[in-house]
């Protein structure tokens, strides 16, 4: 495949500029969390968002959908939805005289789908959503039904310590692209949203571009370059987070799988693409890796115990592994 040319980058980098502006005219106060939501969709990636109630997360996935003019449902997951409810049923219809069971879709055949306060819902529930998230698709009473593309599950999520919520599977968190967490507006934001919104109403946005020139940025993605040694970075950092003789990954029970690694490739390129550049930069890769691993990685109980989160443990990994793998010397090399 061509690597992406200087001209057609500027191009895409100039319409991403508008859309991160048209995004943050509908969340205030959150430059960093917009331009990875932007980040993970380029990457065609599912995003997970977690924060406490009334921050945001829904307008803001309501918001993208708008500007892209992409077709996008929301789903209110309850303790009592049902799998069905969001893949579809058969029903029974009258067809050429005769009666059968017909395949209506559910809420899940968008190109956006919301799925709002997602651990609310039981694991059941939780795990119809798996293959559509992988695969693209679903299957009722043994028939697969394709989904439309391009296909994204943008998912809200409160944090376990609330009650009524039921963590969820690891299976089902690594398909998600990026994690990322939302947290509470400073003073001056806040003195910003009670100056520019009105309670009930939500943000007027225009169409920033059509859907044929999303999925156009969505090709030059693959088409930016990832260095070789940037590569092998990516391979030592998510290598780095199994547990080995080191006091930073010492603390990790369960470290991240190879999709983690594939997924940090496509989100380096992706905001290499936003930052207006043909080649994916170490760089891009400290910058996305937090919201790739912090999902992935499972902690062990002494490490909980003294207070360690998967930030902080991803953050001395990022501090300890260095970009370039240092070669052996050649007076140690045998013969």
């Amino acid at each position: 495949m061509d690597h992406a040319t200087e001209t057609e980058v500027a191009e895409a980098a100039k319409h991403l500029r508008s859309l991160n502006q048209g995004l943050n005219e509908v969340l205030f106060g959150q430059e960093e969390i917009i331009e990875l939501v932007l980040t993970g969709v380029l990457a065609r990636g599912h995003i997970l968002l977690e924060g406490l109630p009334g921050l945001g997360k829904t307008e803001l996935v309501k918001g993208l959908s708008k500007l892209l003019h992409l077709e996008n449902k929301r789903v209110q997951f309850t303790p009592d939805l049902l799998p069905g409810d969001i893949t579809g049923n058969p029903v029974l219809q009258e067809v050429a005289g005769r009666r059968e069971f017909v395949f209506q879709p559910g809420p899940l055949f968008a190109n956006i789908v919301l799925a709002d306060e997602i651990n609310r819902a039981s694991p059941k529930t939780q795990s119809a959503l798996l293959e559509a998230m992988q695969e693209r698709r679903v299957t009722v009473l043994g028939e697969s039904h394709e989904l439309p593309l391009p296909f994204f599950v943008l998912a809200t999520q409160n944090p376990i310590e609330l009650e009524g919520t039921y963590p969820l599977p690891e299976a089902q968190l690594d398909r998600f692209l990026f994690k990322l967490e939302i947290m509470k507006n400073d003073v001056a934001t806040l003195q910003r949203i009670v100056s520019h919104r009105e309670l009930g109403t939500e943000p007027q946005v225009e169409q920033i571009m059509t859907a044929e020139t999303f999925s156009e940025l969505l090709a030059l993605v693959r088409r930016i370059h990832l260095p070789e040694v940037v590569a092998n970075y990516i391979a030592r950092l998510v290598d780095s987070t199994h547990p080995q003789p080191s006091e930073e990954s010492a603390q990790i029970r369960f470290g991240a799988s190879p999709r983690a690694a594939l997924a940090m490739a496509s989100a380096a390129k992706a905001r290499a693409l936003i930052h207006g550049r043909t080649n994916a930069s170490f760089e891009d890769v400290k910058a996305i890796a937090p919201a790739v691993l912090r999902h992935r990685i499972v902690l062990d109980y002494n490490a909980r115990v003294d207070g360690h989160t998967p930030n902080s443990v991803i953050a001395k990994l990022l501090a300890t592994v260095p970009f370039q793998d240092s070669p052996t010397p050649k007076n140690l090399v045998p013969a």
